[in-house]
């Protein structure tokens, strides 16, 4: 049980980490300038670095090494994941209407 904890820590992690660090760094590359537009490409690479590590442990045939992480794990921490950003934004939009009412 401990160690499927920590697989689903770990690849969220670093599929949360790969997402934000492309998201955030295209944005950046696209509405920066000089220096930023720099930080933004650094940041879009290290994105896919990580993404290529979330791939090559998720994958039923990884690059190198061998696959640490089962998929059903993957899948599950996604939906955790999907179901988390629901609530919230469903919190949110009652915390909202809420505001605006008053």
């Amino acid at each position: 049980m401990e160690e499927i904890v920590m697989d689903l820590f770990v690849s969220m992690l670093l599929l949360v980490m790969a997402i934000g660090t492309i998201l955030a760094g295209g944005f950046t590359i696209y509405f920066g300038s000089g220096k930023s537009r720099a930080v933004g490409s650094i940041l879009f690479l290290i994105g896919i670095i990580v993404a290529l590590i979330f791939y090559n442990y998720s994958a039923a045939t990884p690059i190198w090494g061998e696959a640490m992480w089962d998929w059903d794990v993957v899948v599950q921490g996604v939906a955790a994941i999907i179901g988390g950003i629901i609530g919230a934004a469903i919190a949110l939009g009652i915390f909202l209407a809420g505001i605006m009412k008053a």
